[in-house]
């Protein structure tokens, strides 16, 4: 699992011209999954510990300017998209490969399963994407800031 994590002001995503998520302060993540994530991956150390990672990673400013608090501190929103694009490959000719990407039908499962478990979590505001859709993101990173996780650094 590699996660894109942007802090942001605000932040919606849009299919077919509606938006169908939208926030405020706090961040928008991309979520992609590849081909070693399995149907039991929600059971893992691993999964808990993005999710830890997304919610107290501290990337906000304190009342002194220092990059000191986390989402759950601010009480900030959520908004995660799925991106299979997360896992091209490359590595060879100017056309990406997708073959690392999980196959969509586990994807699918595996990210409305970590939108659930987000939410359980979420302190404030929290709005998905629509996966497998053609999306459009518009948001304002603030900082900006933007971290890239994987679950097999953790």
């Amino acid at each position: 699992m590699r996660v894109v994590i942007q802090r942001v002001s605000d932040a919606r995503v849009l299919v077919q011209g509606t938006a169908v998520g939208e926030i405020g302060t706090g961040l928008l993540v991309l979520v992609g999954f590849g081909g070693a994530d399995k149907a039991d991956f929600p059971e893992t150390p691993a999964w808990r510990k993005m999710l830890d990672k997304l919610f107290n990673l501290r990337i906000f400013p304190d009342e002194d300017g220092k990059l000191n608090l986390s989402l759950t501190d601010i009480r900030g929103d959520l908004l995660l998209v799925s991106q299979f694009t997360l896992y091209a490959d490359c590595k060879r000719g100017r056309r990406p490969s997708f073959t690392d990407a999980c196959h969509p039908y586990i994807a699918e499962s595996l990210f409305e399963r970590f939108a659930e478990d987000a939410r359980a979590l979420a302190p404030a505001g929290f709005a998905t994407g629509r996966f497998g859709a053609e999306m459009h993101l518009d948001f304002t990173n603030w900082g900006p800031v933007t971290i890239i996780l994987d679950s097999d650094d953790l």
